[in-house]
Parts: C-alpha cells; structure tokens; sequence
C-alpha cells in the first residue's frame, strides 16, 4: 500500500536526495508556474535523468487497489500462478518465477507479471516484420477475476497521464507541444510489470534487477514502502531512490536520449534484493511509441542543441530507430524460454546484437 508516514530517518534522506520532486500540477496554472515546471522538468530530465512526480492526476483509491490486488496475485498458489506462465506467450505476456528474466547475462531474483495492450495477434506472413508478432492478448488468472479490470483501468489512466507529460516534455524541449504525437497514434506500446521481489536467502547475491537503462520513452514505478531502487548519478556513484508518499518515480528511456541526441539522459539503475524476511511490491509503467514507428532526430533549439552529449548506446546492447525491432531485441534478451520456444529463427540471425 502507499505509506502515509515516513521514519524521520528516511525524511531527512529524501530531503538531501538528488531525485528531483517535480509538482505535475504546476503545468496547467499561471503561466508563471508553467515555466517554472518546464525548467525543472528539462532540468530533472537533463541532470539526472529520474525524478518523482506528485500531482499527476492518477486516482489514488486506483493506485491503492491496483497494489492490493497485485499482492493478491503474488499470494495465489503456484499452479494458478504458472496457469498463465509467459512460456505460454509469444507476445511476452504473463507471469514468471523469480531468476526467470535476465539482465546482462545474470538472473534478477524477482518473480513478475506483464501485460501490454489489450489488442488481437496481427496476422504474420513471411513479409510480416518481426515486432509484428509482439501484438496480441495478455493472460489473465482465472483465480483472480479483479485482476483483469483493475489493470486495464490503471493502464488507461497512466497512459492518458503520460501522453500529456510527453506533452510537457515537448515544451520543456522548446518543440512544438505535439511534437512527439505521430509517434503514439492510436497504438502506443504500453507495457505493465507487477513485480514482487523476495527477500534474499543467506548467502545469494543480491540482484533484485541488475543494472540497466530503460528501453523506451518514459518509465514510471509506483513504489511500496520498501526500500530497493538505486540510481548511478555519476559513475560509480548509487543513490538511494526513497519512497515518497503519494508520488511516482519517472525516469527517462534510451529513445528518449535518442531523440534528444542525447540532451535528455536515460541513465542507469538498479534494485538491490530487501533483506531476509522482507518483500518489495514494485508496479511499473512503460510508455513507448508504437511498435511500427521509428524515431527521428528531432531538431532542437539552438541553445540546447549544443548541449547534447550524443546518446550513449551500449556497444553490447545497441540503440535502434525502429521501435518495434529495438522492443523486440529487448525481450529476446530478457527471456530466453519464450524467445527459443517463438523465435528461433531471430536466434539463429542474432537479431539480440
């Protein structure tokens, strides 16, 4: 559930935490405060690359309820869990143990539940291009019927949300506000993780996720009172991202930092697993353009241009326009069950880099 109180320990940590706390309300009152959200939004976006946001519009009984019932879901015996297994998905939906998805090459110890958008399996032919075969339904567990409705209705709010702090993104950008729109359409990729994560046994390493940049265009996490989320501000320097009441924590996607040649930066991060006897109830939203997009280079103010630092892609995990083959290459990587059982034949052509 979201804590309504804090230790004072903790308080005074987040009041000397980096993490920027960016008031979304800000962004529809005098236009004073509008710029005065912008600039902190392109500074938050810009330096760090994560910040919380409060005010964001998204009903809080929802959020409440969307925790609960994802605690619900992690509690249900194993079999009705494994019922809807992501095994059973070539479109990468559904639920897996913990140590079954990989971050470079090593296990997270996080067991976890993913949906994307509700829409039918596209017909493939041989001139279908891969990502084609990402669309289709999720699954959902017959032993929680409230799952299902819940979570389509959060993922409405959070994507109505998100196209407008996009939106704001635009403008903070000094772009016209509806410059990113041709790239969500009808169709943006949004992508729901519920994720528990144990608490880790006696000598186990303590891998809750391993250290990672996200994918796509905005990220934002819905954190319990448990303690876990790091973020590298500077190499080799880990933060810690508290939780905060009544607040989510955005963070910035590689196209994003690839649109913005690298004046906005997707920056690197990491959940450290709780301690024996703990659990961490973490729920995660991703906004990403739709799958038959590809993202341009968008043309930046001068003044701002000439602070791009060029995106830095992974040599060992490269960046690329297309959406739907750069999501793709992301999934192959993080599930190889699903990817050998459905695309072998991608397997075969390395399309992972």
């Amino acid at each position: 559930m979201i804590i309504n109180n804090i230790t004072a320990e903790r308080a005074m940590s987040q009041i000397s935490s980096p993490i920027p706390l960016i008031d979304f309300s800000q962004f529809s009152t005098t236009p004073g405060q509008r710029e005065e959200f912008l600039a902190q939004l392109r500074y938050a976006a810009r330096e760090i690359g994560f910040f919380y946001l409060k005010n964001h519009g998204v009903d809080a009984q929802l959020l409440k309820d969307v925790q609960r019932v994802a605690r619900q879901f992690f509690a249900l015996p194993e079999e009705d869990k494994l019922a809807v297994a992501m095994i059973n998905s070539s479109h990468f939906r559904g639920y897996n143990r913990a140590a079954s998805e990989m971050t470079r090459g090593q296990p997270d110890w996080r067991e976890q539940f993913d949906l994307g958008a509700e829409r039918p399996k596209l017909p493939v032919t041989e001139s279908t291009p891969a990502w084609a075969r990402l669309q289709g339904p999720n699954q959902w567990p017959e032993a929680l019927p409230e799952l299902r409705p819940l979570l389509l209705r959060w993922q409405r709010e959070m994507t109505a949300m998100s196209l407008r702090l996009l939106r704001a993104f635009a403008l903070a950008l000094k772009l016209p506000e509806e410059a990113f729109d041709p790239l969500y359409g009808e169709k943006p990729n949004e992508h729901i993780k519920l994720i528990r994560y144990p608490g880790r046994t006696p000598g186990a390493g303590n891998q809750g996720v391993g250290a990672h940049k996200d994918s796509g265009f905005l990220s934002f996490l819905l954190q319990d009172e448990q303690r876990g989320l790091q973020v590298e501000v500077e190499a080799g320097q880990w933060v810690n991202v508290l939780p905060v009441p009544d607040t989510l924590v955005v963070n910035i996607g590689e196209l994003l930092e690839l649109a913005t040649h690298g004046y906005l930066r997707a920056t690197v991060h990491r959940v450290v697993s709780p301690p024996e006897g703990d659990e961490r109830l973490s729920l995660a939203f991703f906004l990403g353009a739709q799958l038959d997009a590809v993202v341009p280079l968008f043309p930046l103010p001068a003044e701002l241009a000439k602070e791009a630092r060029g995106e830095a892609s992974d040599p060992l995990n490269p960046l690329f326009r297309d959406v739907g083959f750069n999501y793709l290459k992301g999934r192959l990587r993080s599930h190889p069950d699903v990817a050998q059982r459905y695309y072998s034949d991608l397997l075969v052509a390395n399309i992972t880099g």
